[in-house]
């Protein structure tokens, strides 16, 4: 594409001059997002089958939390913990709602107001969707799913003026489905290709004398799973097998007949198939990834530039029989997350490999760390520096997780892990399931009714109970939890109550 065509599709501004560093000793802040991507398809977490040298090499050169966390495991929720800090009964997102229209705490805006050029490129997934929430500027890839006569994104637009007649959806693949098969056009095209291209050019053009908060914000993994042919190829092997325990049985009768259910024994071979192509979505973002910290290599910013990767949440890909995401169990609500320092910011404790639990709503508190800024108020998340300083240092024991209604009545659901061990509430009936993590990493026994767990169940129910006591008796009573067989998707603390919902997240 020629420039003056990608300015006008895209709104990316252009600066011309020298090629500067920044004068501030702020560093620069680039925030990498990928969406529904599992915590074990990264090659630094010890998968030997997927193919992320550029997540690899963030990881050796920073921290790779092993128990990273998506309190509430759909785009929604974990987008705004992620633009508050907060706890979702603080955020008010209890389940796959709708983003507020404003916080009084919102990470763009308060490094906005503190001096930085702020720019989102990719899925923002807000509502409205050209809401900046204190972003200068945002470019958008919101994909098909959202547009209407009121929005097209930016990479629609960008796509048809690239390719004017062509479908941007020619795989056929539904957005929630498991199919998949290589990307029918030509991989210039693909809005992964799109997502980093615009960062890449937006840090080659950068000449502002203010430092930058940059997110960039993939589509995939999520599906659907239509990586390039030649990462279709790079995956022609048997990959990891999906892991269901007896448990799990009654997720076996696949939910409906479309093309995106939410539970159902689809067989290895559908398995094998959708692993194929989100490995190859993974490997594509990966790749794409490198290109944008090349980037910022080549300008000579990379030791100033404090860099998070992350993802909103995972994909079950059929462990459990289940598919998707909205679960409390590992490949939905376990994350990749990865933090990257500027030189001088913490002593020489690259490389390693953290256990402590560590949730999306400390990714704010991180950056308002790294550059100096005092938040308003207090907030739920925790800055991850501490833990680049002192691998030692204090920090909390276990983290919260939950999700409302999702799919179905049966999927509503209150948990607490510390990554060793899982206590799940189901709010419907009451019914607990108890997983030891260390020895049982794939969640394949069920603790719940074993009595010989029964202390330790009881130490994490108390836990729970303590936890949720705040939000009332609805939730807590006579110091026992109480079964919700309603939903409630909002919490009172959501800023604009009455929004529309939503049961399918996509």
């Amino acid at each position: 594409m020629n420039r003056r065509a990608f300015l006008r599709y895209t709104g990316a501004a252009i600066s011309t001059g020298s090629l500067v560093l920044a004068q501030e000793s702020r560093p620069n802040i680039l925030l990498l997002m990928s969406d529904q991507h599992r915590a074990d398809c990264i090659g630094a977490a010890g998968n030997p089958d997927i193919h992320t040298p550029n997540l690899d090499r963030l990881a050796k050169d920073g921290i790779l939390f092993r128990n990273a966390w998506s309190t509430t495991p759909t785009c929604t929720p974990a987008r705004a913990a992620l633009l508050t800090g907060m706890n979702p009964w603080n955020h008010g997102l209890l389940g796959y709602g709708v983003v507020a229209e404003h916080y009084p705490v919102e990470m763009p805006r308060l490094l906005h107001d503190a001096g930085y050029f702020t720019t989102g490129i990719g899925k923002m997934h807000w509502h409205p969707q050209r809401a900046l929430h204190g972003f200068d500027q945002t470019i958008l890839d919101e994909s098909g799913r959202v547009e209407s006569i009121d929005f097209r994104s930016d990479y629609r637009s960008w796509f048809w003026s690239e390719a004017p007649g062509a479908n941007p959806e020619e795989s056929g693949i539904d957005w929630n489905g498991f199919a998949a098969k290589p990307y029918p056009l030509p991989e210039r095209l693909h809005p992964t290709t799109w997502v980093a291209e615009t960062a890449v050019r937006f840090l080659r053009d950068y000449r502002k004398s203010q430092p930058f908060f940059l997110k960039v914000s993939f589509e995939r993994p999520h599906s659907p799973y239509d990586p390039p042919q030649r990462w279709w190829d790079f995956y022609g092997k048997p990959l990891p097998e999906a892991q269901s325990g007896q448990w799990a049985d009654h997720n076996k009768p696949r939910s409906g007949t479309d093309a995106a259910p939410w539970h159902g024994d689809l067989g290895p071979a559908a398995v094998q198939n959708a692993r194929r192509g989100y490995y190859g979505a993974v490997s594509f973002v990966d790749e794409q990834i490198g290109r944008i910290l090349d980037t910022l290599e080549q300008r000579g910013w990379l030791k100033n530039t404090l860099v998070v990767f992350l993802a909103d949440h995972g994909d079950m890909l059929g462990d459990q029989h289940l598919w998707r995401k909205s679960y409390a169990y590992e490949g939905s609500v376990r994350i990749p997350m990865i933090l990257r320092w500027p030189e001088g910011f913490a002593a020489s404790n690259r490389g390693r490999v953290l256990q402590n639990p560590v949730e999306i709503r400390d990714v704010l508190p991180t950056l308002l760390d790294a550059a100096g800024i005092k938040a308003p108020q207090p907030l739920d998340g925790t800055s991850l520096l501490q833990l680049a300083r002192d691998p030692k240092a204090e920090w909390r024991q276990w983290i919260d997780l939950e999700h409302d209604v999702c799919y179905a009545a049966s999927n509503h659901w209150n948990a607490l892990t510390d990554g060793r061990r899982k206590y799940i509430f189901h709010a419907m009936t009451g019914t607990e399931q108890y997983f030891n993590l260390e020895a049982d990493p794939h969640e394949l026994r069920d603790l719940g009714t074993d009595p010989a767990a029964a202390a330790e169940i009881a130490i994490w129910r108390n836990r729970l109970v303590e936890f949720l006591a705040v939000r009332g008796p609805v939730w807590v009573r006579d110091g026992k939890l109480q079964v919700r067989p309603k939903s409630q998707l909002y919490s009172p603390n959501y800023p604009k109550a009455g929004s529309a919902t939503s049961s399918k997240p996509n």
